[in-house]
């Protein structure tokens, strides 16, 4: 099987004490097998996962790490089995390219909550529970990529192919919770952080019919925040404010990235309401009190990702209701200085980057 030759930039160790290792390598794809596609990219999102991932903050990094789960771009080469794409369609990759196809969840369409031995695999780092055999994949901070056709999405044509990338995983990541709690008209929404997935799940509530309240550290997001469809913008330090707001939500869906007080939040829902975090791979700082949790039979609970159906379900409605993230173009080269802004909170909303900036580099 012919190799393909391929640029990237990843991390050869762990980031945490630097931000500027991150580099060009070259490596090879596969080529594609009869129910696979290549798939030339053209753009990739920039996700905190990312971030995470390369500095090796959940302890599972496997080096080289070539990151990036928000991959669009258009089909160069299809197996002879590929059915449902075509050379030159759109189309789009997210957080996962394969799962154990057999368990109950895979069984159910919910790959991302695959239950075999490794869960499901990865875009980049391999199986999402790395059973320590040194199994890698390398992800969309690259040239192409070989992607089984049936974790392959199909970007719709309303979509500008520049701005969808985070779609497919900031998208669906909120998409997935929101839907599965059934948020509907009238219901009144929390949406806890407002960076890359937060901002797309004030979009996608607000056009599921919620009343959304976006609730932020920073007085800097009102604006913004306004401007993404939020009916009200709750500030966290305002304390008057957030008692005024106890018992006033049926969702909250939480998207701070890194470790943070639940407990602070709790008391905003309502009676039987439900608090959701996406984004917090680990613990929360401190632990929960559960009298405030059992006092009105609220519920905390947590989600990831979505699946490959509710990913094309997220696709299709964001092109149904005009939703589209806000994105700031870079350059490959640019991906450092990126992870460092990204740190400090320095980026409205989503980085993407122009891939053929990568593929003009000698």
């Amino acid at each position: 099987m012919e190799a393909i030759k391929t640029k990237a930039y990843g991390a050869k160790a762990s980031l945490i004490d630097s931000l500027s290792r991150l580099s060009r390598m070259d490596i090879e794809r596969n080529s594609p097998k009869e129910d696979e596609v290549l798939i030339d990219i053209l753009y990739c999102g920039v996700c905190h996962s990312d971030l995470h991932q390369v500095r090796n903050d959940w302890a599972n990094t496997v080096y080289p790490c070539i990151p990036g789960h928000e991959i669009v771009g258009k089909v160069a080469q299809a197996g002879n089995a590929v059915t449902k794409f075509q050379v030159g369609d759109v189309v789009g990759v997210g957080c996962m390219i394969d799962s154990c196809g057999k368990c109950s969840s895979c069984q159910e369409g919910e790959e991302n909550y695959c239950e075999g031995p490794v869960s499901w695999t990865a875009t980049y780092n391999g199986y999402m529970k790395p059973n320590g055999n040194g199994f890698n994949t390398f992800g969309g901070y690259s040239t192409s990529i070989v992607v089984k056709e049936s974790f392959v999405l199909r970007i719709p044509d309303a979509l500008d192919a520049k701005r969808a990338a985070p779609i497919l995983c900031a998208g669906v990541t909120t998409y997935s919770p929101l839907r599965h709690w059934n948020v509907k008209e009238g219901d009144k929404v929390g949406i806890v952080g407002i960076g890359g997935l937060g901002h797309m799940a004030v979009q996608l509530a607000k056009a599921m019919g919620a009343q959304v309240t976006a609730i932020t550290r920073s007085e800097e997001k009102r604006g913004a925040a306004q401007a993404l469809g939020a009916h009200e913008v709750l500030i966290e330090d305002d304390k008057a404010a957030m008692t005024a707001h106890e018992l006033a939500f049926d969702m909250l869906l939480i998207t701070i990235p890194d470790p943070f007080d639940v407990s602070a939040y709790v008391n905003l829902l309502k009676k039987n309401g439900s608090l959701v975090t996406v984004g917090l791979l680990g613990k929360y700082k401190s632990p929960l009190n559960n009298m405030d949790v059992a006092m009105h039979r609220r519920s905390v609970a947590g989600s990831i990702i979505g699946s490959i159906a509710e990913t094309q379900e997220v696709l299709d409605f964001c092109a149904e209701h005009a939703i589209m993230p806000e994105v700031e173009l870079i350059a490959m080269k640019d991906i450092n200085n990126a992870f460092s802004r990204m740190m400090d909170d320095n980026v409205r909303f989503r980085f993407v980057i122009d891939m053929q900036t990568l593929k003009d580099e000698h």
